[in-house]
């Protein structure tokens, strides 16, 4: 799936550009007088950068789903069931199944996809965690050190997550997903989140949020239109699938947001958009067009419409609303 671009506005500068700008700050890191411990942890963070760019390159248009969930669920329980079934139905769809690598809600989605559709971003930890059997030796395995470059590559690299019920690992990965979602620091995705059957977990943390957060004022109605709370592996893939049914990508260029769509809108459908979603214009309308020129760089999807608006980039919830309904402009799942 193609992402939103850079997670900011359209921008021209060439690579060229960029690679000297990198060596100007490199540079300058050594005229500030950095400390060995700041350019250790910097050097080792390009290192393992370019490592897993390098890594992904050849993975980069096949569709991916992350799964997070706890490493400490024995196979027998429910909520690790409930993960090989999502791996399998995901992996039959032809998708990849992206974890952590290690055992428990880790595995299971991975012994569902199988060898040949899992790939694990293992982190190395001062006690071991080994990968999973599935992962062992296997090519499409990488091993980072710090946290934050495995998180960022989890949801660089994926266009979708879902989460089984976890500790705190899981919790952190839930709140900075929806946080980056929510503040728009990241292109779009469906997120969801998997109760076992008959379980609470989940919902039981929707209500922490309804109740600690929601009455509070401290997240919006619209924040919940984020993530979807199923105990169901079928609405899950569901779910994550459905989302890519008519929305395909969207950047901005300029100040314009361009959403890009896998069929035209009918006339009607564009003036319900513009009836029902006034709130998220800085002005203007919604209109639909081509390929925009600042589009040039992405010619493999140069025939697909669009539609453009001046968003305010206030409400990220609500524009998970508006990518909702053009996807139910197409009917029902394929």
């Amino acid at each position: 799936m193609t992402k939103v671009r850079g997670g900011g506005r359209n921008s021209r500068v060439t690579v060229e550009e960029l690679i000297v700008e990198m060596h100007r700050t490199v540079d300058g890191l050594g005229e500030d007088g950095a400390s060995r411990a700041d350019l250790k942890l910097l050097s080792r963070t390009l290192k393992e950068l370019r490592h897993a760019f390098r890594f992904f390159d050849g993975l980069r248009t096949l569709p991916k789903v992350t799964v997070f969930g706890s490493a400490r669920l024995p196979a027998d329980s429910p909520a690790y069931r409930q993960a090989e079934l999502f791996g399998r139905a995901m992996a039959r769809s032809g998708w990849f199944v992206v974890t952590g690598a290690g055992e428990g809600i880790m595995e299971a989605a991975h012994v569902g996809a199988g060898r040949e559709h899992s790939i694990g971003v293992n982190i190395l930890l001062p006690f071991e965690q080994s990968e999973n059997t599935v992962m062992e030796r296997n090519p499409h395995l990488i091993h980072t050190k710090y946290f934050f470059t495995r998180k960022l590559l989890f949801l660089k690299e994926s266009s979708g997550v879902v989460l089984f019920p976890g500790g705190f690992g899981t919790m952190d990965e839930a709140f900075e997903v929806l946080t980056l979602l929510q503040t728009g620091k990241t292109h779009p995705f469906p997120v969801v989140l998997v109760d076992e059957p008959g379980g609470t977990y989940w919902a039981m943390w929707r209500r922490f949020l309804e109740d600690s957060l929601l009455k509070f004022g401290l997240i919006s109605p619209e924040d919940f239109s984020l993530f979807r709370i199923t105990s169901s592996v079928e609405e899950a893939v569901r779910e994550i699938r459905g989302y890519y049914r008519v929305f395909h990508s969207m950047r901005y260029s300029g100040r314009d947001l361009v959403i890009r769509i896998r069929e035209p809108l009918a006339p009607d459908a564009l003036a319900a958009l513009n009836r029902d979603f006034p709130d998220l214009l800085v002005e203007g309308t919604i209109s639909q067009v081509n390929a925009l020129p600042e589009e040039a760089d992405e010619p493999e999807i140069a025939d697909l419409p669009r539609i453009v608006f001046r968003f305010n980039s206030g409400s990220h919830g609500r524009l998970r609303q508006l990518i909702d309904r053009l996807n139910r402009s197409e009917g029902e799942d394929p």
